[in-house]
C-alpha cells in the first residue's frame, strides 16, 4: 500500500488548510486511516483517525477545530483544519492499516508527510 499526502503549506493563525491522502495498491487490507503529526523536536502524536463516517478519534488539542473524513470509493482520507494555531505546526503524516485506534505504531502504512506551518 502506498499513501500520498498533500495539502500542506504556510498559513496564518486562524486560517484553514485541507490535507488529502490517497491510498493505492493493496487497499483491501485497510480498515483504519488517520493523521499523525510531528513538530520539531517532539515525538509523533495523534491528530485524528477514522474507520468510517462516524467512527473517529481526535486528539483533545484539535477536537472542534479539525475534521477527519474518508471517501472509501476514492481511497482517500481528508483532514479539514480550521482555526489553526502556531502549535499546529509540524509534518503531518497519513497512516493506514488493518488497525483502527490511537496507537501510531500499530498502523502498517505511512505516507511521506506534508509540512504545515502556522505563523502567528
Amino acid at each position: 500500500v502506498q499513501l500520498q499526502a498533500s495539502g500542506g503549506g504556510l498559513v496564518q493563525a486562524g486560517g484553514s488548510l485541507r490535507l488529502s491522502c490517497v491510498a493505492s495498491g493493496g487497499i483491501f487490507s485497510i480498515n483504519g486511516m488517520g493523521w499523525f503529526r510531528q513538530a520539531p523536536g517532539k515525538q509523533r502524536e495523534l491528530v485524528a483517525t477514522i474507520l468510517s463516517g462516524t467512527n473517529t478519534n481526535y486528539a483533545a488539542s484539535v477536537k472542534g477545530r479539525f475534521t477527519i473524513s474518508r471517501d472509501v470509493a476514492k481511497n482517500q482520507v481528508y483532514l479539514q483544519m480550521n482555526s489553526l494555531k502556531p502549535e499546529d505546526t509540524g509534518v503531518y503524516f497519513c497512516a493506514a492499516g488493518q488497525y483502527f485506534g490511537l496507537v501510531s505504531d500499530r498502523y502498517d502504512y505511512w505516507g511521506q508527510g506534508t509540512l504545515v506551518t502556522v505563523s502567528s
